[in-house]
């Protein structure tokens, strides 16, 4: 197969250091999954065991898939990362549906459910800012509230920033991903010293293995019994939220053109970023542990599970200090993603693939083209209402680009034996395998169980094919 390698950022400046990298791999990861996804969790598996191996799973799918990752990365040191992985080894076919889809929702719908869950928290702390103050419409049908607008202004904030330059986003980067850290640390530290009644503690975990799933009713709650092939099933289907939570971890190979010794700083990156989110996770859910049963975790209101953590901790004021925390998270992940999306859409259009003027870079050395369609798009979705069900839509789909994508990993030792691999996949090949297995179990549970997350996911992928057929023949 002709590669297609072309993109080598000649323009680009190299600026961006390891710290920056991990910084905007930790800063993608958390948004406001952690604070929230939780609840669903419990609901499916019921007990404090399986709650948290249900984190550490994911974090281990997780960090398989990053450090196979590096191998890639080191091969194709360029802006687009797993755009130019796809390209090399299957086509710019496969690379073009991943794109599509990227721009159609991945990166865009992720883009507007974080920028509107910024407006939902603020709303906390000034009520004209958030989801129940309706600006437009109806609370049952199509509306625009104060958390939508909300959303869009900060979108379209970070892009601006963005457009002056990679200094500009790696500062908001830095910042936001140190403060949110802080106070997540702060948050576990103070959920352990401030509540020192280990009833809850105890109740939680001398029951920890009993899978179950728990159901709320008018009445109360249900507790249905789980059998083996049931809790597997449970598992895979509460790692959706998981897994979402823990995704855009690769978001730092999309800006390789910007990086400093590419070949080694983005497979460390993605090391030790995935790594750093994970022991952050699962710390969290060891708080909410402490301070609610598991139950009370399951049965949150709104499954705004941090919120009801930190009113047990902080009393009344715990809800104010919850909706700060998240507006500071929400606000670095979508510069993380606001930052790194532009880029897959800048190579796109350098291969044709894409609307000409997003290959271009401005006078600060940055897409800002490209940045403002990515702007533009996940604001008509914020618009829309409809970004949660298509984040919905579309985890199966992101796992199966990860899939193949890792499967490039393997055709490229075959068809490209001999270029460069400055980093090689640690554990080949059972690492990336162990990934590929795991990763497609869980697909085939969620298309057997769950096709409402499935078969939208594939229609959006499927549509790209006729886009693509126009796009080739403009360019023959």
């Amino acid at each position: 197969m002709k590669s297609t390698e072309s993109t080598k950022d000649s323009s680009a400046k190299r600026s961006l250091t390891l710290l920056d990298g991990a910084l905007l791999v930790i800063g993608s990861m958390i948004g406001s999954g952690i604070f929230i996804v939780s609840a669903g969790i419990a609901r499916d598996v019921g007990s404090a065991g399986w709650l948290v191996v249900v984190w550490l799973l994911s974090g281990f799918i997780t960090l398989t898939a990053a450090l196979s990752y590096g191998e890639l990365s080191g091969m194709y040191p360029h802006a687009g990362g797993q755009y130019v992985y796809l390209r090399e080894a299957f086509g710019r076919l496969y690379a073009f549906l991943y794109g599509w889809s990227f721009f159609a929702v991945i990166q865009t719908g992720t883009i507007a459910a974080v920028g509107v869950a910024f407006g939902k928290f603020a709303g906390y702390l000034m009520p004209a800012l958030g989801d129940k103050n309706l600006l437009l419409g109806t609370e049952t049908g199509f509306h625009i509230s104060g958390a939508q607008i909300t959303g869009i202004v900060t979108v379209i904030l970070l892009t601006w920033i963005n457009t002056r330059g990679v200094k500009s986003g790696k500062i908001i980067q830095f910042i936001f991903t140190f403060a949110k850290l802080a106070a997540m640390a702060a948050l576990v530290v103070f959920g352990f010293l401030l509540v020192k009644d280990a009833t809850t503690w105890h109740l939680n975990w001398e029951d920890a293995w009993r899978a179950r799933s728990i159901t709320k009713t008018d009445t109360g709650i249900i507790h249905t019994g789980l059998s083996v092939p049931a809790l597997v099933i449970a598992i895979c289907t509460a790692m959706v939220g998981s897994l979402f939570s823990s995704d855009a971890w690769n978001s730092v190979t999309f800006i390789a053109g910007e990086m400093k010794r590419p070949e080694r700083n983005i497979g460390l990156s993605l090391f030790i970023g995935t790594l750093v989110v994970t022991v952050v996770y699962v710390l969290m859910n060891l708080m909410y542990l402490n301070v609610m049963t598991v139950p009370e975790i399951a049965g949150a209101p709104d499954d705004r599970v941090a919120v009801a953590a930190a009113l047990k901790i902080l009393g009344a004021d715990g809800a104010k200090v919850i909706a700060l925390l998240i507006m500071i998270s929400t606000f670095g992940c979508n510069n993380g993603l606001i930052l790194s999306g532009a880029r897959v859409y800048y190579t796109m259009a350098k291969d044709g693939l894409f609307l000409p003027a997003a290959g271009k870079l401005n006078k600060n050395d940055v897409p800002e083209k490209a940045l403002w369609m990515q702007c533009i798009w996940a604001s008509l979705l914020c618009l829309s209402g409809q970004y949660g069900n298509l984040l919905d839509f579309i985890i199966f789909t992101v796992l199966l680009f990860y899939i193949l994508t890792i499967g490039g990993i393997f055709r490229l030792r075959k068809t490209a034996p001999n270029h460069p691999r400055p980093y090689k996949a640690i554990g080949y090949p059972v690492v990336p395998a162990l990934y590929i297995a795991l990763a497609s179990f869980i697909c085939i549970v969620l298309l057997r169980y769950k096709p409402e997350y499935t078969w939208p996911g594939l229609i959006i992928v499927i549509m790209g094919l006729p886009i693509y057929r126009i796009l080739k023949s403009r360019s023959a």
